[in-house]
This record gives C-alpha cells, structure tokens and sequence, in this order.
C-alpha cells in the first residue's frame, strides 16, 4: 500500500526535491548547509525504505515501481541544480553527463526486460555505487561556502566532492556495462527463441 512506511520514505524523496531545489538556489552559505542536509536525509531514507519492507515483508508492486524513479530524481535533479548552478567546474561536467546517461540506460533495459518478465537484479558493485555518489552530490552541494559557514573553511569540500564524482562516473561505468550485457543476452536469447519458432516446420 502507498500508506506504509517504506514506501512513505520512498515519496518523501521525491517530495524533499522542490525544497532542495529552493535552499540550493538561494546561493547563501546556510542554504548550502540546508540542502546538503536535506539531500542527504533523503538519501538515507533509500537505505531504510528497503531494509523495513523485507523486514516487516512490507515489499509491494507500488513500492520496487517507485523506488528507482524516486532515486533516479533526486540524483538526476542534484546533478542539474548543480550544473545549473556552476557548482561543477568544466571537468566536473564529464562524470554528472556519464552518470546521467547510465541512468536512463539502465531505466531503458529494465523497461525493456520488464516486457520480457525478467527482472534486473541490483548488484553490490552498484549499491557501492550509489554510495559513493550519494556522498559525491551531498558533498557538492554543500560546497565550500557551506564550510565556510561550519568553521571548516579549510577544508577543499568541492575539490573532494568532484574527486568522489569521478570515482561513482567510474562505478557507473562499470556497473552499466554489466547491465548492458545482461540485456543484450536476455534481447538475444529472445530472439533465438523467436527465430525457432518462426522456422519451425509446421506440424
């Protein structure tokens, strides 16, 4: 049911996103702290929707729909407010295009294998590599002037968050290439399997 609490934190992602949009856009030291901290409070729920619906066997159809759609638009949103914004350097720009086009392919075999009834199981490469991008875009968008605000000036928050951005372009890369083959082996076999039954001699 949409009421349970997992999926309620699966539409809590989606819902945190206007307002981390509106933080972001206020360019203030404080509303960089704000939308660091509300990006990762909803990234956290992607955790714990999860691990309450197999504990409590509250895994609904709603819920495997909505939570991919509910990740892919806080990521995808993160990384254009972050563009938008020219809180990425023009290096930087490279790793957001290669996470973004991995997630529509990904988005684009499922679609695909879902017609087929075949399910694409998530990886552990990839749960590492939502990690290590989740913390990437967290740390982005705080950035060095929310450092600033904490006393921690010091600190090259938005070099390190484009060094962690390479590294999820780098799982992202991987791990799409693993779920590229699986498709092309299911569209494939499919295709052997139609070729057979289309020259097949009638009986």
């Amino acid at each position: 049911m949409p009421t349970d609490l997992p999926n309620l934190l699966t539409l809590s992602r989606i819902a945190a996103i206007p307002l981390l949009v509106l933080l972001a856009t206020l360019r203030t030291p404080w509303g960089d702290v704000a939308a660091c901290a509300i990006f990762c409070i909803a990234a956290i729920t992607d955790y714990f929707d999860g691990k309450i619906a197999r504990e409590r066997k509250l895994i609904s159809a709603f819920g495997r729909m909505l939570d991919p759609i509910a990740d892919k638009l806080l990521v995808g949103s993160a990384l254009m407010l972050l563009a938008g914004l020219e809180r990425l350097s023009p290096l930087g720009l490279l790793p957001a295009i290669v996470i973004l086009l991995r997630e529509i392919l990904v988005s684009g075999l499922r679609e695909f294998l879902a017609g087929l009834s075949v399910g694409l199981p998530v990886t552990r490469l990839a749960k590492w590599k939502t990690g290590v991008q989740m913390v990437a875009l967290g740390t982005l968008l705080a950035g060095d002037t929310a450092a600033g605000a904490l006393g921690l000036g010091f600190l090259p928050v938005s070099a390190l968050g484009e060094a962690l951005l390479w590294a999820a372009a780098a799982l992202t890369l991987l791990t799409g290439w693993d779920y590229l083959q699986a498709g092309l082996r299911h569209a494939e076999a499919q295709d052997m399997s139609r070729g057979a039954r289309e020259n097949r001699p009638p009986s």
